[in-house]
């Protein structure tokens, strides 16, 4: 097909409201590393607050964490409530340490662990999806009206949080809109919703940032668990606040 005639189709289908083919479909890896970008996924140092509030049989409870990410690694330090206060979690790429006030040795603990109500550990910090998961693509699917792709992840290694994700990424922005958390089986145990009302400026380029994780309970027990994750700040964070040697000084 010549030049000419491509130029006259891609008019025709125009015309038709049809749509020419676009450029070659993004990778699964591309695609969640953006996605990842969106939830503190990145290479340099990034800050946030994250408030945690658990609804179950109609009791309501609350946490706050002060979060400071950088590439593979963060720092997870509880704000509130007064009991929890001083608490850290520390992430060393998939290896977790647990520090609490008084005690003199940290604690492995495991990203699968509850943090409270159906959030895990693994939720609280930076994502690194592309890093954890095998994806593939699936299918497309509208969420809420946005076209995306679905993918279908498999966990690399056995200390991630997850075993398997279904995720649905939105074709035009790159951002994880929705998520079901299955065991190795397939069963869905809790899924997840996402809203994007932060940015984020890295150089010269604005992104749009996580602001509300909502996670449901999918085995009938009514459980909701919202994160909300304050305004993202870029800082540069040394390796050396990441060293569990600093940190149970």
């Amino acid at each position: 097909m010549s030049i000419r005639e491509v130029i006259v189709l891609g008019g025709l289908l125009a015309s038709v409201g049809v749509t020419p083919p676009s450029a070659q479909t993004p990778t699964p890896d591309q695609l969640l590393k953006d996605a990842d970008r969106a939830r503190g996924g990145l290479a340099n140092g990034i800050t946030w607050n994250a408030t945690v509030e658990a609804t179950e049989e109609g009791r309501v409870t609350t946490r706050t964490f002060l979060v400071k990410a950088r590439g593979n690694d963060a720092l997870v330090e509880s704000l509130a409530p007064p009991r929890h206060k001083g608490e850290i979690m520390l992430f060393n790429d998939r290896t977790i340490w647990f520090v609490k006030p008084g005690l003199r040795k940290p604690v492995s603990i495991s990203p699968r662990q509850r943090l409270t109500g159906d959030a895990a550990n693994g939720d609280i910090a930076s994502t690194n999806y592309a890093r954890d998961y095998e994806g593939t693509i699936v299918g497309e699917e509208a969420v809420g009206g946005e076209p995306a792709f679905t993918l279908e992840l498999k966990a690399r290694a056995k200390n991630v949080t997850y075993d398997r994700i279904r995720y649905w990424i939105s074709k035009k922005r790159h951002l994880g809109l929705k998520a079901e958390f299955l065991t190795v089986g397939g069963d869905v145990f809790k899924t997840a919703d996402f809203v994007y009302g932060n940015l984020l400026k890295s150089g010269a380029t604005t992104y749009e940032f996580v602001s509300t994780m909502t996670i449901r309970d999918a085995t009938g027990t009514g459980s909701v668990t919202a994160i909300r994750f304050g305004p993202p700040k870029p800082e540069t964070h040394p390796p050396s606040l990441f060293n569990i040697n600093n940190v149970v000084r």
